[in-house]
């Protein structure tokens, strides 16, 4: 009885040793627990044959954001190119305005007094030298004739009142004789001078003047001058000036034109004219500037059409160009002597270089 158990026992001790001894290998590891080892190893091999893998797929990554890298480096090198277009756009900018500079459209620097008075009395220095004969463009014997021509001037040319006062001084040579004259009859012979009823008011009216307050006589004043009916301070200082020889500037017409052209006033009120021009010339030069200036104005410098092309003081012009600059064209409006037509004079002065003007009536060709 008590050997049955011990030989169970046996028995299951065999059976279990059988099993272990297939189980067991040869280094007394067992065959399951290799398995075991196997199986968590192989788990492993892919976990690192992936992290292989991701370890060689790294370098593979990495090479690409230096690649990136790179192209980022080549990027940034080809920014310098694009930030040299601006410079380039600047270069063209800046010579772009080199090239606006040159053009004449900047307005240039303004002339000081100085310069300007300089100018004009160079003006009239070379004026001097193109009308050597300046002289006032009214025929007349005496103080009386000439301010009676020149009230008669106004609104019209001097050779059309050089071709009426003839007659009107033949009929009345003197103050008295003129202021005792019937009105209608002093009328029809001033009547080519226009304006005639208005004139002969005026120089009748000046005439009883002379008769009355200066007992015939022309006076050889500026105050008194301009009392007399239909005389201002342009009639005054021609009168003056040449048949008295006190200097004075006659801002006529074309005085005033030129004066203006040559910025030599901004004015057109002729008083502040002749103020402004006293103040660039000597007193001295009055009287024949004003001989010049008015020549010029009336063969050259024409209000209209000047001939800037035949003007002999064109360095001198601010307003060069306002007129004809073509040469042979502007020598076609050249007039009087200039353009070797008849003088404004009958009895022009000694050494006027050009042809009398011809009587009331006749050609004037």
């Amino acid at each position: 009885m008590s050997n049955s158990p011990v030989r169970a026992q046996a028995k299951g001790a065999e059976r279990v040793s059988a099993e272990g001894n297939s189980a067991v290998g040869e280094h007394g590891v067992s065959k399951r627990a290799k398995a075991a080892n196997r199986k968590a190893a192989e788990p492993a091999k892919p976990v690192t044959g992936a992290a292989g893998a991701a370890g060689t797929a790294k370098p593979v990554k990495a090479a690409e954001p230096r690649k990136a890298t790179k192209a980022t480096k080549a990027t940034k090198t080809t920014k310098p190119a694009k930030a040299t277009e601006p410079a380039s756009s600047t270069k063209a900018a800046s010579s772009t305005k080199a090239a606006s500079s040159t053009k004449p459209a900047k307005p240039a620097k303004p002339e000081s007094r100085l310069a300007m008075v300089r100018r004009a009395r160079r003006i009239n220095r070379e004026l001097a030298e193109v009308f050597p004969y300046a002289h006032p463009e009214l025929d007349f014997r005496n103080p009386f004739e000439l301010l009676v021509a020149t009230v008669l001037s106004a609104q019209t040319t001097d050779l059309r009142v050089n071709q009426t006062t003839p007659a009107l001084f033949a009929k009345y040579p003197t103050p008295e004789d003129l202021a005792a004259a019937v009105p209608e009859e002093v009328e029809e012979l001033i009547r080519p001078t226009g304006f005639f009823r208005a004139k002969t008011k005026s120089i009748m009216g000046l005439a009883a003047a002379l008769r009355d307050d200066f007992g015939g006589e022309v006076p050889g004043r500026l105050d008194d001058l301009v009392k007399l009916p239909g005389v201002g301070r342009k009639t005054a200082f021609v009168v003056l000036g040449n048949a008295f020889g006190v200097p004075g500037i006659t801002v006529d017409t074309h005085f005033m034109r030129l004066a203006r052209r040559w910025r030599w006033t901004e004015s057109d009120d002729p008083v502040k004219i002749e103020a402004e021009i006293a103040t660039i010339f000597p007193k001295s030069e009055w009287t024949m500037l004003s001989h010049r200036v008015i020549f010029h104005g009336r063969r050259i410098c024409h209000a209209r059409k000047p001939a800037c092309g035949a003007c002999p003081i064109t360095h001198l012009c601010p307003s060069y160009g306002e007129g004809e600059t073509d040469p042979e064209k502007a020598r076609k409006l050249l007039k009087y002597e200039m353009g070797g037509l008849p003088g404004q004079r009958l009895d022009p002065p000694p050494g006027y270089p050009g042809r009398p003007a011809p009587p009331l009536g006749a050609s004037e060709g």
